[in-house]
């Protein structure tokens, strides 16, 4: 009688520990789960911090490393070079053309993509092997700063991610601060030079050029990135024509394709010097290096500001 009382006991206690360790299981689980909206205002679920991501474009690995996720990535496509670490990770493609066999044998359970430059029919092929995908498309300068705050959530880095973003709005506030209310620079930004194409206001750079007391002479055009014409530019007389370069700015080796608008002497960009390039890795990839390039491109702004006719050192009339 005493024995079988006995074994009541332990399989009573035996019970009570089981139930309280899938309490416990169950509470971790929910704690695990994570969920953020991506910049396609998509609801992006984990049911745990992602440890495998894969990532599509390389100013989404410049935002992985930052946010502290770095030793998580699996996968990257060409031209993935920053920080020097990148280089090393496996290459799953371009931007453009996705190898998919590859992405999946790398089991990723997070996929970072870039909507304006990846393949929609590859991406849906990518949901419908149920991969999570978390879509980056900043168009404004504190984007960076809101998807460097996601992805932390959803790696498990939010401390540092957070980190990483106060740091990156103290820079732009900074610019802000300085540049914003300077008197205004009318600006054609070439994004490419054959056919001739530039960037609308809805694209991040047209932001920066904001940012910096510029103007975007096609801010109102449509598509993103609008094919435009020689004699529209011409019409449109900017004071400053801006472009991205492998590196900065340099006076006396301009690059051709700014070189080529010196056939137009009359426009004022043209008299005054105002052709600057400034380097691409700075200025068109959407990550916390893009506040480096908006300082170049306010720093040119306000070497066209110097420029005009009376101005005084600080380039104010």
């Amino acid at each position: 009688m005493k024995a079988a009382a006995h074994a009541g006991v332990v399989r009573h206690a035996a019970a009570l520990v089981f139930g309280c360790a899938l309490a416990a299981l169950g509470a971790r689980s929910a704690q695990a789960s994570v969920t953020v909206t991506d910049d396609g205002g998509q609801r992006v679920t984990l049911a745990a911090p992602a440890e495998r991501i894969v990532a599509l474009a390389p100013h989404a690995v410049e935002l992985v490393y930052a946010a502290g996720g770095g030793a998580k990535l699996v996968g990257a496509v060409s031209y993935s070079d920053y920080p020097s670490a990148a280089k090393t990770l496996p290459r799953v493609g371009t931007n453009t053309t996705l190898d998919l066999e590859r992405i999946a044998a790398l089991r990723p359970d997070l996929v970072i993509v870039w909507r304006h430059g990846n393949s929609q029919r590859q991406l849906d092929r990518l949901r419908e092997l149920g991969i999570a995908l978390y879509r980056s498309e900043p168009h404004k300068i504190d984007d960076v700063a809101t998807d460097l705050i996601a992805l932390g959530t959803l790696m498990g880095t939010a401390s540092q991610a957070q980190a990483a973003a106060a740091d990156y709005r103290g820079k732009i506030a900074a610019l802000r601060a300085r540049y914003e209310r300077r008197s205004p620079v009318s600006v054609f930004y070439e994004a490419w030079a054959d056919p001739l194409m530039t960037l609308n206001g809805a694209q991040i750079i047209s932001d920066v050029i904001a940012l910096c007391g510029g103007r975007n002479v096609f801010a109102n055009l449509a598509p993103l990135v609008p094919t435009v014409s020689t004699e529209a530019v011409v019409a449109a007389d900017p004071e400053a024509i801006v472009t991205a370069s492998a590196g900065a700015t340099k006076p006396d080796a301009v690059l051709p394709s700014l070189a080529a608008w010196r056939a137009w002497p009359r426009m004022t960009a043209v008299a005054r010097g105002n052709l600057f390039a400034i380097d691409g890795d700075l200025i068109t990839r959407p990550a916390p290096r893009l506040a480096q390039g908006a300082e170049a491109l306010c720093r040119d702004l306000d070497l066209a500001r110097a420029r005009r006719p009376g101005a005084d050192a600080s380039g104010a009339h």
